[in-house]
Formats: structure tokens, C-alpha cells, sequence
């Protein structure tokens, strides 16, 4: 499959980037290779990275579960399930998948390859997921937990804004007595695969635009936005412990 990646960019590049080098670079181009260019190229359904994406994601949700686990101070369960979902929920794991420019990697159809999904957070998160299942093969618990640690749940309090964003910014808006609201700006995509982009106003001013699959998520990620220009503005810090 290597001969079809025409001008993607070198996939050393991405392991530099990565912080692992495979041992099966084979492994990584899997990963990368979205369903609908299986689907286009007549491979199996399994040349996709979608089973790999399913490996990460247990992989991921393991090492999230076991960091949270030894943090001191010690977390109720209960908390413990809320961060960890928003330590591995689409937005977060966006924002890693495009720091490390995923998305100039991604095989996809041509058809898809031209409505831009690949800089799709829904796309984007699937395939950082297919990766971490990717280095678990290629390198082991070990392997992937470093890289799980080092690039994924690095800076957790600003990574858990994302679970608790709507909610913190309804309470600023509310203390300050500025009006806020959502707007949907686009809605496309087929049923299951739907994907949404909303921008969140504070005080009648746009303060962040934030994408998913679905409307609420993509509330959360513009409200997550707006928290961060409003940080930048005002240097109000939004605890979430």
C-alpha cells in the first residue's frame, strides 16, 4: 500500500513526531488508512484502520483508567469515570491528533479527501486511536503507555476542561451577566457519520467554534474554546478539581 500514498508526506516525519519508530512500518500506514479508501482501493473491510481504532481505544481507556487511578490527591469512581471521559472524549484527542498533523497522513477516498473530513475531529480522534493500537502491536503495553502518557494525557487539568467547558462557561456567563448562545453553523455528513459545527457567543461576541458528531459535542468543544480566549483575556483559571 505504500506505492498509493503519492504526496503524503514522509511517515519517518510522523514517528519522529510520535516519539516511536515502528518496527513494521506497515503497522503505522494501517492505521492511517481510512475506510474509504479500502473501500475505493476493493481491499477488505479489515485493511481500514477501524479494528485498530478498536485496539486503541481499549488501550487508551486502560492507561487513562490506571493514571487516574494513583493520582493523589485519591478520586471517587464516580469522578474518576467523568475525567476519563474527558481526557479520551473526540475534542481532546483532536487536539493531539492535530498537533501531530494527522491529517496530512490520512489515506482517504478520493470523494472524501475532497469535502476535507480528514480535518474532521470525529476522523482525526479514530485515527490518533488507530495509532496508539498500531504501537501496542508493533511495541507492547509498555510502548503504548508511554506514548498514551507522554502525548495524550499530558497536561490533564487543561484536557479536563473539555468534560466540564458548558457547563463552567454557563457559570461565568451567568456571574458576569453576559448573555450566551449557540449557534449551529453547518450540519452535513451521512446519519452515521453526521458531523456538526457550532459557534458559542459570549456577551453578543463569537468566543470559540468547536466540530463533532454531534450537536453537543460540538457545544462542548466551542465552549471549551471560548473558556480558553476568555483564560487569555482575563486570566480567570477554570478549576476542575
Amino acid at each position: 500500500m505504500m506505492e498509493n500514498m503519492g504526496s503524503t508526506p514522509s511517515l519517518s516525519k510522523l514517528e519522529e513526531d510520535l516519539g516511536y519508530h515502528f518496527q513494521d512500518q506497515k503497522l503505522l500506514l494501517h492505521a492511517l488508512t481510512h475506510p474509504s479508501y479500502s473501500n475505493e482501493m476493493g481491499h477488505p473491510k479489515e485493511a481500514s484502520n477501524q479494528r485498530l481504532e478498536f485496539l486503541g481505544d481499549a488501550v487508551l481507556e486502560l492507561v487513562s483508567s490506571t493514571l487516574l487511578y494513583h493520582k493523589k490527591p485519591v478520586i471517587q469512581e464516580g469522578r474518576m469515570t467523568k475525567l476519563r471521559a474527558a481526557l479520551v472524549c473526540e475534542s481532546a484527542l483532536a487536539v493531539v491528533a492535530k498537533s501531530l498533523q494527522l491529517s496530512s497522513y490520512l489515506l482517504l477516498g478520493k470523494g472524501e479527501e475532497r469535502e476535507g473530513i480528514q480535518f474532521r475531529d470525529s476522523v482525526l480522534s479514530d485515527a490518533l486511536e488507530a495509532v496508539i493500537g498500531a504501537i501496542y502491536l508493533d511495541g507492547g503495553m509498555k510502548k503504548a503507555e508511554c506514548f498514551v502518557r507522554g502525548k495524550v494525557l499530558s497536561d490533564i487539568e487543561h484536557k479536563t476542561l473539555f468534560q466540564d467547558a458548558k457547563t463552567m462557561l454557563q457559570e461565568y456567563c451567568t456571574a458576569k451577566r453576559y448573555p450566551l448562545e449557540y449557534d449551529l453553523l453547518e450540519e452535513s455528513g451521512p446519519f452515521h457519520q453526521r458531523f456538526y459545527k457550532v459557534s458559542v457567543k459570549v456577551n453578543e461576541e463569537v468566543y470559540g467554534i468547536g466540530e463533532g458528531s454531534s450537536k453537543k459535542k460540538a457545544e462542548q468543544a466551542a465552549a471549551y474554546f471560548a473558556l480558553e480566549k476568555i483564560k487569555v483575556e482575563t486570566g480567570d483559571v477554570f478549576k476542575v478539581y
